[in-house]
Parts: C-alpha cells; sequence; structure tokens
C-alpha cells in the first residue's frame, strides 16, 4: 500500500508554525515515499518511529493488525467511549465539535468515531502517520510528539482521547495538564492506560525482581518490559496515579474512575454466561498478548537482554498462554472527566 494516495493536514492552529511546539516533522506535508524513509527505522527486524527514544514499539504492518483487533477487544470489554461522549458531540449551531486521539495507532478508534459523528472534525496525532486508505473525510493525520507540548492545539477540542501510550510518555502528569488546556470549557477528557504488570486470581500485582527466571512466565515477561520502560523513559506507573492527577488537577470535574479485569486466556472455570463471555475475550486477549511480545522483542532486547534469554521467556510466556490453566488478569484502568465551564 502506497502513502502516496492520501495528505495529512493539519488543524487551523497548527498552521503557524510560530505557534508549534517543537514537533519532529511538519503538520502539512504529502505522505511521500521519502516520509515513509524519515518516519521509520529498522531494529531487531521491527519498523520502530524514527522520531521517539522513549516509546519502542513497533509501528509497521503487523503492529497496527494488532491494534485494530485490541480495538475490537475494547470495544467490547470497555465500550467505545465513556458515556457523556453522546451529549458532548451533539450538534449545535455554536461551533463544530472536535475530537483529538493522541497516541492513535492504527487509527481504529479515531475512524469509528469520525463516522459516528460525521459533522465534527476528528485529528489524530502520532509519531508516524497514519496509513489507512478509507480515513473518512473528516478525519486527518498529523505527526508529533506530545512529548513536546501541545501549545498549538490550545482550546481546540470538546473531547481528547488517548489509550495505552504511558509507555512513549515522559511526564504524563503533564500531560494531563496539557489536555485540559487543550479542551473548550465543557469538554472531555478520556484516558485509559495498564500499569505494566499482570496480576493473578487475587488481582494482586506479580512483580518477579530482576533476574528471575521461573514461571508464571506471562507476568515475569511483563516484568522485564516495565523495566525497560522505565530505563527508556516511559512512565509505567501512569495508570495508578492518573485518577488522583484528574482529581486534583482543578480544570476537571464530574471524574469518574473504571477498571476492568481481562483475563488473558480463556482460564475461567464454570460454563455459566458471565465465564463463557470472559473467556471468549481471554481467547481473543491471547492473541493479542502474544503479538505483543512479539512487538515487545525490540524494547527487550534494545534494554541489553540477550535474543537467547528473550527467545525462552516468550517461548515459555506462549506456551502458558496456550495452556490456559495459569490464572492472570489484565487490569486496564479509565479516567474520565469534564472540564469546567
Amino acid at each position: 500500500m502506497s502513502l502516496d494516495a492520501f495528505s495529512i493536514a493539519s488543524s487551523k492552529t497548527s498552521i503557524d508554525v510560530s505557534m508549534r511546539s517543537q514537533s519532529p516533522a511538519p503538520s502539512v506535508f504529502s505522505a511521500t515515499s521519502s516520509l515513509r524513509a524519515q518516519a521509520y527505522r529498522q531494529e531487531y527486524g521491527r519498523g520502530l518511529n524514527n522520531y521517539s527514544e522513549v516509546y519502542r514499539l513497533p509501528a509497521d504492518d503487523e503492529e497496527l493488525d494488532r491494534l485494530d483487533r485490541q480495538h475490537d477487544i475494547f470495544c467490547k470489554a470497555i465500550g467505545k467511549f465513556p458515556p457523556p461522549m453522546p451529549e458532548i458531540m451533539a450538534e449545535d449551531e455554536f461551533e463544530v465539535k472536535a475530537v483529538l486521539d493522541l497516541g492513535c495507532g492504527s487509527g481504529s478508534w479515531i475512524m469509528d468515531i469520525a463516522r459516528e459523528f460525521p459533522n465534527a472534525t476528528a485529528v489524530a496525532v502520532d509519531l508516524v502517520p497514519m496509513q489507512s486508505t478509507s480515513m473518512p473525510p473528516n478525519c486527518r493525520s498529523e505527526v508529533d510528539d506530545i512529548n513536546l507540548g501541545l501549545e498549538h492545539f490550545y482550546g481546540d477540542f470538546n473531547v481528547v482521547h488517548t489509550q495505552l501510550i504511558s509507555s512513549g510518555i515522559r511526564d504524563y502528569q503533564g500531560l494531563i495538564n496539557h489536555i485540559a488546556h487543550v479542551l473548550r470549557p465543557g469538554g472531555l477528557i478520556d484516558i485509559t492506560e495498564f500499569p505494566f504488570h499482570f496480576t493473578g486470581i487475587e488481582k494482586t500485582s506479580i512483580c518477579p525482581p530482576a533476574g528471575t527466571f521461573e514461571p508464571p512466565w506471562t507476568p515475569l515477561w511483563m516484568s522485564y518490559a516495565n523495566r525497560a520502560v522505565r530505563q527508556r523513559g516511559g512512565d509505567a506507573d501512569a495508570s495508578l496515579h492518573m485518577h488522583r492527577w484528574v482529581c486534583e488537577h482543578p480544570a476537571f470535574e464530574d471524574v469518574v474512575y473504571r477498571e476492568f479485569w481481562i483475563p488473558l486466556s480463556p482460564w475461567l472455570k464454570g460454563n455459566d454466561p458471565n465465564s463463557v463471555w470472559w473467556n471468549g475475550i481471554g481467547t481473543t486477549m491471547r492473541d493479542d498478548v502474544k503479538a505483543f511480545m512479539r512487538s515487545g522483542r525490540p524494547l527487550l532486547l534494545g534494554n541489553g537482554l540477550s535474543e537467547e534469554f528473550v527467545d525462552q521467556l516468550e517461548n515459555n510466556a506462549v506456551a502458558e498462554l496456550d495452556e490456559a490453566i495459569t490464572p492472570v488478569y489484565v487490569c486496564i484502568q479509565n479516567v474520565y472527566a469534564r472540564k469546567r465551564s
């Protein structure tokens, strides 16, 4: 698929370079093959973004496919958006509603929103350009490192959404402050993260010490990923604090915290409807986690682990997931709130 088929535009404020943070690429450009070469680099057999030394997960086709499937899982398990969003996005005569997706990944979420609210403006921001050939006409893509600031978006959006981007964010509390300024009065912040560790059936964290090489293997793999994220400067603990950060910020009100405990494989016992439903989610989540471990290889190898160690760790974790005997959860945490009018 060629990137020559579409263009990437900007918000009205980001056209003026003097109003923008120092982003890694202009916001207005044609997505040509030279841009692809500029945006990506190869590491350990995967295509990574070429701008951020913090976010070290791939941005190649394999990873975008994983993110598309993960979007489907999350829509089923936690919902596409928080309950207040339809009210906030309702059309009125005073303004065109606008939605910003920070760290959009494959763009599945923002494109769904653009289709659901066709008269709104939808803007997707990531370290690489979106590659969809079916982007809705009211949706556009921008290349930006959001660690460098969002001043160019201040006051432009009714909804700001982020999902699972903490591994690439140096200062998540600072990001929340930026979002407060980006939102229009009455706007919605919607942030979803996970704590970069997995839990057992008692829903307590499994965080083995460095140097451990024993089961449970899937939580062990995540513990090494956690250390690698921290070493790169990512905010691996953001999900544990984001509720407090939003509550304490003077711009926000009506703060709601939600958590969703998702099994990583179909290990739940019983044939009751609830267990059957969650085992269905666990089956698809297992595929996502296995793909995530493949995507995490550059992160682990780049943090000094040997290829032999990473291969064995991943193989053991995959076998554990396929057996679907060991109870392992991931806790997905969501916070949403309104900006004071």
